[in-house]
């Protein structure tokens, strides 16, 4: 156990110096830093608990009480803010924070008027003591936070990875696929936890296991995933190269879209709204299609639907219609599609030589192994080793 939190602690402090170091650095990788923070404080001080210092020194008991209902918040804030091209902290991303801050309301009488006699009764209060009530009432209020913004996080995830399958011709360094799939981990995680705590504690079921060792050893396991993909992950606004070309995402809050609406960068556009006529759509596609065929656009990794547009001139979200129209795809399939048959192509011409599958895939335009793997076996229905076999 000492091991444990020993490693979550330093995880947490040291990733969050990594993050906020990071350059460039992002409004994200900051709210993901003073997660950690809070995480770590929160580790730090149940460690403490852990070795019997707050029976010397009782004041620190509770004081770090309400910080778990700040956990699923800072997720959610995590994703909301990847999407944002200001980068600014807006005043209501504070309403997030309510449930912790009310918290800390309630708890005002207990952490500034008891004596350091009561808080040590309440530290060795059980279930059965009169003490009960605050015990239920943060453990509700812990999980209902935790699974309404857990559902709100995974579902912002689900319309960003939409946007950048619309907008962009790769994923590398800035989706939230690895985010989405921690989430469903800790989902499954958080459910047998809470289920051992009911049995264990309130029908008080002897199960044989060490709940808190078991969980605290696999909190301490996705606070260092997160860590290392958060320093690896962009974001859309991140990235020097497509700042020019990048306005905004409709992925805000509805009550807030005037902050991030932009007819280039839309997850549902409105194509019956868009002016683009029939003949004028046809005579677009056929130009779309000559461009890819002779300027092989798709070779530059890090191409976007804003960049293909200006090469075109016309409106992004004109050329976003076509290519769901016409190609029924949206742009990182359409976009993909060449590369694959750029990587065939050149792996053809070099049947009999001794050639890296990898280094042709860098060739045809992919910019790494596993989205290289993943889109073409999609397209394919073969891995690239099986289809030149």
């Amino acid at each position: 156990m000492n091991t444990l939190f020993t490693i979550g602690i330093f995880l947490c402090f040291f990733l969050s110096v990594l993050l906020f170091t990071k350059r460039p650095k992002a409004l994200s990788d900051k709210v993901l830093a003073i997660w950690l923070v809070c995480i770590g404080i929160y580790l730090l001080n149940y460690y403490l608990h852990y070795l019997g210092y707050w029976e010397k020194y009782p004041h620190l008991v509770g004081a770090t009480h309400p910080f778990p209902l700040l956990f699923a918040p800072f997720v959610y804030l995590y994703v909301l803010v990847c999407s944002r091209e200001d980068q600014h902290f807006h005043w209501h991303d504070s309403l997030h924070f309510l449930p912790f801050l009310l918290t800390y309301v309630v708890m005002f009488p207990f952490l500034f008027g008891y004596s350091a006699t009561e808080k040590a009764m309440i530290d060795q209060a059980d279930y059965h003591s009169p003490y009960q009530w605050l015990f239920t009432t943060s453990f509700v209020a812990f999980v209902t936070v935790s699974v309404v913004y857990i559902v709100l996080a995974y579902q912002k995830i689900n319309q960003y990875e939409q946007v950048i399958g619309d907008n962009f011709g790769y994923n590398e360094g800035i989706s939230l696929q690895w985010l989405r799939l921690l989430l469903i981990g800790f989902g499954l995680i958080f459910s047998v936890m809470i289920v051992g705590y009911i049995v264990q504690f309130l029908l008080e079921i002897e199960i044989g296991v060490n709940i808190e060792l078991i969980f605290l050893a696999l909190f301490v396991l996705l606070i260092g995933l997160i860590g290392f993909w958060g320093i690896r992950h962009q974001g859309i606004f991140s990235v020097e190269k497509q700042k020019p070309f990048i306005k905004n995402l409709v992925l805000s809050d509805n009550s807030h879209r005037s902050d991030n609406i932009d007819s280039s960068f839309s997850k549902t556009p409105e194509y019956r709204k868009s002016g683009l006529k029939a003949e004028d759509a046809t005579s677009l596609h056929q130009q779309l299609l000559t461009l890819m065929t002779t300027e092989k656009p798709y070779l530059e990794p890090k191409l976007s639907l804003a960049q293909l547009a200006e090469m075109l001139g016309v409106l992004p979200n004109h050329l976003s219609q076509i290519i769901n129209q016409y190609e029924e795809k949206n742009f990182y399939d359409f976009v993909n599609s060449y590369r694959v048959e750029e990587f065939i192509t050149l792996a053809k011409k070099d049947i009999d030589k001794n050639f890296n599958l990898l280094g042709l895939a860098y060739e045809a335009g992919f910019n790494s192994k596993s989205s290289f793997n993943q889109v073409f076996k999609k397209i394919t229905g073969k891995t690239p080793s099986e289809f030149v076999n």
